[in-house]
């Protein structure tokens, strides 16, 4: 396993949780089989990264676009955090890590409305990683959303225009509050971004990764922030040793 610094682990890290259907068809399984076995492996990474002090984890599990999939998945994909909560209820509340929700809450069907409720009520008190799972999320709808409020705040005068900085804008985004975010990691092979944290990725550092989500463990974990660890942070200047 690769050794990590546990003095400089990422404050923030964000995950996109890709491979789940690619998972059950190696194994000539139904596609449901890759997401019920990664949606339980939300919370194993979850106490891994609350294990190292990590604070702050944002996973990517159901994006607005998602709603495009076949019904029958859609469905399933609606019921997994019921099923993963019953098997996990003792574990999360004996664990010290909160739970938060961001994204729409319109669109869900009750009974995942009112867990998600729940499950943040439960978890309101914990001190440990702050697990926040982006579920019917998409950057677009956020950014318009956070636009939006702003806007209005102008329209009634507790704004002006001229006042607007990137911090009203941060301060806007269901993420308000959180860290920087200093690392996203990518499962499953794939390059790209789906929309997710468009605004708060601005300086963080990109991990992609072959192994497909169920597949990603502790071992696997340790060698993205070990990758992380190497790089070489800038935010668009020069360290003092570093001129060139």
């Amino acid at each position: 396993m690769e050794q990590i610094d546990l003095n400089r682990v990422p404050q923030h890290i964000a995950m996109i949780l890709d491979g789940n259907g690619r998972w059950a068809k190696k194994r000539m399984l139904p596609r449901n089989y890759g997401h019920r076995n990664g949606a339980f492996n939300i919370n194993k990474v979850a106490t891994y990264c609350d294990e190292i002090g990590v604070k702050y984890l944002t996973m990517y599990c159901f994006s607005t676009e998602n709603w495009n999939r076949p019904q029958k998945e859609v469905d399933y994909l609606m019921k997994a955090p019921i099923r993963m909560f019953s098997r996990l209820k003792k574990q999360i509340q004996s664990s010290n890590i909160r739970w938060k929700f961001i994204g729409r809450r319109d669109r869900f069907p009750k009974e995942v409305f009112d867990l998600i409720n729940e499950l943040e009520d439960l978890t309101k008190d914990k001190t440990g990683l702050t697990l926040t799972i982006c579920f019917d999320y998409g950057s677009y709808e956020e950014i318009t959303q956070a636009v939006k409020k702003i806007a209005q705040e102008c329209v009634d005068g507790k704004l002006n225009p001229s006042d607007i900085t990137p911090d009203t804008i941060e301060n806007h985004l269901y993420t308000a509050g959180y860290p920087k975010l200093d690392l996203l990691i990518r499962t499953s092979g794939e390059c790209r971004i789906s929309n997710y944290l468009l605004w708060q990725i601005a300086y963080a550092e990109f991990y992609f990764t072959d192994v497909l989500w169920p597949d990603f463990d502790k071992e696997e974990l340790y060698k993205a922030i070990a990758s992380y660890q190497k790089r070489d942070r800038r935010f668009g200047g020069l360290n003092d040793n570093k001129k060139n």
